[in-house]
Protein backbone atom coordinates (compact mmCIF):
# COMPACT_ATOMS: atom_id res chain seq x y z
CA UNK A 1 0.00 0.00 0.00
CA UNK A 2 2.79 2.39 0.93
CA UNK A 3 4.27 2.04 -2.78
CA UNK A 4 1.00 2.74 -4.16
CA UNK A 5 0.59 6.28 -1.98
CA UNK A 6 4.44 7.23 -3.05
CA UNK A 7 3.89 6.47 -6.62
CA UNK A 8 0.50 8.96 -6.68
CA UNK A 9 2.97 11.06 -4.59
CA UNK A 10 5.89 10.95 -7.25
CA UNK A 11 3.30 11.23 -10.37
CA UNK A 12 1.36 14.27 -8.70
CA UNK A 13 4.44 16.56 -7.79
CA UNK A 14 5.98 15.57 -11.91
CA UNK A 15 2.65 16.99 -12.79
CA UNK A 16 2.37 20.07 -10.93
CA UNK A 17 5.74 20.02 -11.92
CA UNK A 18 5.47 20.02 -15.55
CA UNK A 19 2.19 21.94 -16.24
CA UNK A 20 3.35 24.78 -13.90
CA UNK A 21 6.40 24.88 -16.35
CA UNK A 22 4.43 24.88 -19.61
CA UNK A 23 2.14 27.41 -18.48
CA UNK A 24 5.27 29.84 -17.22
CA UNK A 25 6.49 28.65 -21.10
CA UNK A 26 3.23 29.36 -23.09
CA UNK A 27 3.77 33.17 -21.05
CA UNK A 28 7.43 33.85 -21.99
CA UNK A 29 6.68 32.05 -25.64
CA UNK A 30 3.64 35.04 -25.80
CA UNK A 31 6.23 37.83 -25.04
CA UNK A 32 8.56 36.21 -27.63
CA UNK A 33 11.57 35.22 -25.42
CA UNK A 34 12.06 31.85 -27.53
CA UNK A 35 15.44 30.14 -26.28
CA UNK A 36 13.81 30.79 -22.71
CA UNK A 37 10.97 29.06 -24.19
CA UNK A 38 12.62 26.40 -25.34
CA UNK A 39 15.24 25.73 -22.48
CA UNK A 40 11.42 25.56 -20.28
CA UNK A 41 9.89 23.15 -22.59
CA UNK A 42 12.78 21.05 -22.72
CA UNK A 43 12.52 20.22 -18.97
CA UNK A 44 8.89 20.35 -19.51
CA UNK A 45 8.30 17.22 -21.33
CA UNK A 46 11.49 15.52 -20.34
CA UNK A 47 9.24 15.49 -16.53
CA UNK A 48 5.93 14.59 -18.48
CA UNK A 49 7.52 12.09 -20.11
CA UNK A 50 8.42 10.33 -16.60
CA UNK A 51 4.94 11.17 -15.03
CA UNK A 52 3.03 9.56 -18.25
CA UNK A 53 5.42 6.05 -18.22
CA UNK A 54 4.55 5.76 -14.85
CA UNK A 55 1.13 5.82 -14.88
CA UNK A 56 1.13 3.91 -17.81
CA UNK A 57 2.64 1.24 -16.49
CA UNK A 58 0.56 1.17 -13.80
CA UNK A 59 -2.65 1.65 -15.70
CA UNK A 60 -4.50 -0.66 -12.72
CA UNK A 61 -4.22 1.63 -10.31
CA UNK A 62 -6.82 4.09 -10.47
CA UNK A 63 -5.04 6.64 -7.13
CA UNK A 64 -2.11 7.12 -10.32
CA UNK A 65 -4.72 8.50 -13.13
CA UNK A 66 -6.48 10.51 -10.41
CA UNK A 67 -2.95 11.61 -8.73
CA UNK A 68 -1.83 12.24 -12.60
CA UNK A 69 -5.26 14.61 -12.98
CA UNK A 70 -4.95 16.32 -9.86
CA UNK A 71 -1.32 16.85 -10.76
CA UNK A 72 -2.84 18.82 -13.69
CA UNK A 73 -5.23 20.59 -12.02
CA UNK A 74 -2.94 21.65 -9.29
CA UNK A 75 -0.46 22.54 -11.47
CA UNK A 76 -2.39 24.90 -13.35
CA UNK A 77 -2.28 26.85 -10.21
CA UNK A 78 0.20 26.79 -9.02
CA UNK A 79 1.56 27.92 -12.31
CA UNK A 80 -0.89 30.70 -12.83
CA UNK A 81 0.57 31.60 -9.30
CA UNK A 82 4.24 31.79 -9.95
CA UNK A 83 3.85 33.68 -13.23
CA UNK A 84 1.55 36.24 -11.35
CA UNK A 85 4.26 36.97 -9.10
CA UNK A 86 6.91 37.01 -11.20
CA UNK A 87 5.24 39.36 -13.10
CA UNK A 88 7.01 39.33 -16.54
CA UNK A 89 6.49 41.50 -19.76
CA UNK A 90 4.39 43.97 -20.02
CA UNK A 91 0.77 44.87 -20.09
CA UNK A 92 -1.43 48.15 -22.19
CA UNK A 93 -3.74 50.07 -19.63
CA UNK A 94 -6.57 52.03 -21.55
CA UNK A 95 -7.67 53.93 -18.43
CA UNK A 96 -11.54 56.35 -19.48
CA UNK A 97 -11.76 58.94 -16.61
CA UNK A 98 -14.71 61.61 -16.90
CA UNK A 99 -13.49 63.89 -13.72
CA UNK A 100 -9.78 63.42 -13.23
CA UNK A 101 -7.85 62.63 -16.26
CA UNK A 102 -5.21 65.41 -15.90
CA UNK A 103 -5.05 64.11 -11.99
CA UNK A 104 -4.48 60.40 -13.28
CA UNK A 105 -1.75 61.26 -15.36
CA UNK A 106 0.16 63.64 -13.41
CA UNK A 107 -0.49 61.29 -10.61
CA UNK A 108 1.28 58.12 -12.97
CA UNK A 109 4.01 60.42 -14.67
CA UNK A 110 5.59 61.31 -11.05
CA UNK A 111 5.60 57.33 -10.59
CA UNK A 112 7.64 56.94 -13.88
CA UNK A 113 4.73 55.89 -15.88
CA UNK A 114 5.16 57.54 -19.68
CA UNK A 115 1.12 57.51 -20.07
CA UNK A 116 -0.37 59.35 -23.31
CA UNK A 117 -3.68 61.58 -22.81
CA UNK A 118 -6.00 61.63 -25.35
CA UNK A 119 -9.93 63.33 -26.53
CA UNK A 120 -12.90 60.71 -26.79
CA UNK A 121 -16.34 60.75 -26.94
CA UNK A 122 -18.70 58.17 -25.45
CA UNK A 123 -22.30 57.59 -24.46
CA UNK A 124 -22.66 60.30 -22.22
CA UNK A 125 -20.45 62.84 -23.92
CA UNK A 126 -16.95 63.58 -23.84
CA UNK A 127 -14.65 61.35 -21.98
CA UNK A 128 -10.62 61.44 -21.60
CA UNK A 129 -8.56 58.34 -22.42
CA UNK A 130 -5.22 57.57 -21.17
CA UNK A 131 -2.82 55.40 -22.50
CA UNK A 132 0.26 53.71 -20.83
CA UNK A 133 2.38 50.57 -20.97
CA UNK A 134 3.52 49.64 -18.17
CA UNK A 135 5.58 46.56 -16.26
CA UNK A 136 3.35 43.75 -15.42
CA UNK A 137 5.07 43.79 -11.98
CA UNK A 138 3.64 47.55 -11.75
CA UNK A 139 0.13 46.51 -12.78
CA UNK A 140 -1.18 46.21 -9.03
CA UNK A 141 0.67 49.56 -8.14
CA UNK A 142 -0.40 51.84 -10.97
CA UNK A 143 -4.29 50.20 -10.69
CA UNK A 144 -4.31 51.71 -6.81
CA UNK A 145 -2.95 54.79 -7.81
CA UNK A 146 -5.62 55.42 -10.81
CA UNK A 147 -8.31 53.89 -8.11
CA UNK A 148 -7.32 56.31 -5.44
CA UNK A 149 -7.94 59.38 -7.71
CA UNK A 150 -11.16 58.02 -9.80
CA UNK A 151 -12.58 55.12 -8.69
CA UNK A 152 -14.94 55.39 -11.20
CA UNK A 153 -12.81 55.24 -14.24
CA UNK A 154 -13.07 52.27 -16.69
CA UNK A 155 -9.75 50.23 -16.99
CA UNK A 156 -9.10 47.48 -19.93
CA UNK A 157 -5.33 45.77 -19.31
CA UNK A 158 -4.09 43.75 -22.46
CA UNK A 159 -0.82 42.09 -22.24
CA UNK A 160 1.92 43.54 -24.65
CA UNK A 161 5.01 43.05 -26.45
CA UNK A 162 6.88 46.87 -27.21
CA UNK A 163 8.86 46.78 -29.98
CA UNK A 164 11.17 50.20 -30.15
CA UNK A 165 11.12 53.53 -29.16
CA UNK A 166 8.73 55.22 -26.33
CA UNK A 167 9.03 56.18 -22.74
CA UNK A 168 10.11 52.68 -21.64
CA UNK A 169 13.38 52.33 -23.99
CA UNK A 170 14.42 56.29 -23.09
CA UNK A 171 14.71 55.00 -19.31
CA UNK A 172 17.28 51.97 -20.13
Amino acid sequence: MIEVILYAIMIMSLRIIDVSLGTIRMIITVQGKKYIAGAIGFVEVTIWVVAISTVMSHLDNWVNVFAYSGGFALGTIIGITIEQKIGTGHVWLNVFSLNYPDAIANALRENKIGVTLLPGEGASGGVAILLALIPRKRQREVMDIIESIDPKAFITIQASIPQRGGYLHLRK
